[in-house]
């Protein structure tokens, strides 16, 4: 039995720079998607600070103080981006824009936002 090579024409497109669209150039998004993952990240570390620290017997505990914790905890994270965050959206921000070829902020600079 002979084994063939498969044509190259025969095979799907693995290129992804090749297929970038407008709205992957777009600074707009690239600063949006860096913000929400910064957000992310800071909501996921304080859900974890939050699980090294006792129960607050004052309020009664239960699934609706779990429930409401995380939303405060993730309105706590968007705050914190929204005040200049720890850094990660910039850097996260800079490499997206390396990445898909458009202007990068300079570095150190914050938003005016």
């Amino acid at each position: 039995m002979e084994v063939k090579p498969i044509p190259d024409n025969a095979l799907p497109v693995t290129d992804l720079r090749a297929q970038k669209s407008a709205q992957e150039r777009n600074p707009e998004q690239i600063k949006k998607v860096a913000r929400d993952f910064e957000a992310m990240f800071v909501s996921m570390m304080l859900k974890s600070m939050r699980d090294t620290v006792g129960k607050d017997t004052l309020t009664g505990g239960g699934r609706g103080e779990e429930t409401f914790r995380s939303l405060l905890d993730q309105e706590y994270a968007n705050a914190a981006v929204q005040g200049g965050g720890i850094g990660l959206a910039q850097t996260i921000e800079r490499e997206l824009s390396r990445a898909y070829g458009t202007p990068a902020p300079a570095k150190g600079v914050r938003d005016a936002d």
